[in-house]
C-alpha cells in the first residue's frame, strides 16, 4: 500500500458501516486521519460513530456539530451512502422507491456537501469526494431511480468543483462499477448478472481498490484537479 500523508487531517465518511465506505474509512485512518462515520446503521470502527439520515438537512447540520466538537473542523468529505431500489421497468417503478432512491443518493449529496463547505471555504482548505456509479453514465436498464440520482451526482459535483475553484477546494466523484457488497441484496440476480457482463476485467471491483484511488483524491496532492468524474469502471466506462 503507497503511503498517503492525512496526519492532522478529519475526515467524514458517509455510509461508512459497509461496503466502500467502511474500506474508505481503513484507509483514511491508516493514512493518519481521524474519521467520522456517519451513519444509520451501527459501526465499531471510525475514530466517532454518528446516526445521521443524509437525506434530512437538520439530521447532517446535527452530526455536523457532532463531529466538529468531537474531532475539530472537517477537511473531508467522502459521501459513499447510497442506495440502488428496485430493478423493474419505469411503468412499474413504484413512486416511493424513486422518491427514497434521489432523496438518499442525491439530495443526500446535496445537503452534505452543503453543510461541510461553508467551512471548508472559511479555512481555505477541503477536499470533497462524492460516489457516484458508471451507471450514472451509462444509464442501467431496470434502474432507473439509481442511474437518474448518480448523473446528478456528477452534474453536481461538476458544479461545486466549479464554485470552489478560487480556494484550495477540490469537488471530486468516483463512478465504480459494481462491487460485491451489501447493495447487491437489493438488486435482482438478473441484474447483477447483467452488470458483470459490461466489465472488460471480467470480475467486479474490490473494496479495497475504490478505497485506494478515494485517499489520493481527497488528499492535499491532489491540489489541481475539480469537478472531475475518476472513472472506476474496470474498462466499462466510454468516456
Amino acid at each position: 500500500m503507497n503511503t498517503i500523508d492525512l496526519t492532522g487531517k478529519t475526515a467524514i465518511v458517509t455510509g461508512g458501516a459497509q461496503g466502500i465506505g467502511l474500506a474508505v474509512v481503513a484507509r483514511l485512518q491508516a493514512s493518519g486521519a481521524k474519521v467520522a462515520i456517519w451513519d444509520m446503521q451501527a459501526s465499531d470502527t471510525g475514530d466517532l460513530r454518528v446516526t445521521c439520515d443524509i437525506a434530512d438537512m437538520g439530521s447532517v447540520q446535527d452530526a455536523l456539530k457532532e463531529t466538529e466538537q468531537a474531532l475539530g473542523p472537517v477537511d473531508i468529505l467522502v459521501n459513499s451512502a447510497g442506495v440502488a431500489g428496485p430493478n423493474m421497468p419505469i411503468q412499474d417503478y413504484p413512486d416511493d422507491a424513486w422518491a427514497q432512491i434521489v432523496a438518499i443518493n442525491l439530495t443526500g449529496t446535496y445537503n452534505t456537501n452543503k453543510a461541510v463547505l461553508p467551512g471548508m471555504r472559511d479555512r481555505g482548505y477541503g477536499r470533497i469526494l462524492n460516489i457516484a456509479s458508471i451507471a450514472g453514465k451509462e444509464g442501467n436498464p431496470n434502474a432507473c431511480a439509481y442511474s437518474a440520482s448518480k448523473a446528478g451526482v456528477i452534474g453536481f459535483t461538476k458544479s461545486a468543483g466549479k464554485e470552489n475553484a478560487d480556494k484550495d477546494i477540490a469537488v471530486n466523484c468516483v463512478t465504480p462499477a459494481a462491487a460485491r457488497t451489501p447493495i447487491f441484496d437489493q438488486m435482482s440476480e438478473e441484474h447483477i448478472g447483467y452488470m458483470l457482463s459490461k466489465i472488460p476485467r471480467e470480475r467486479f471491483l474490490e473494496v479495497e481498490e475504490a478505497a485506494n484511488m478515494i485517499a489520493w483524491i481527497v488528499s492535499a496532492e491532489n491540489s489541481f484537479t475539480t469537478g472531475a468524474v475518476f472513472d472506476l469502471s474496470g474498462g466499462r466506462a466510454t468516456y
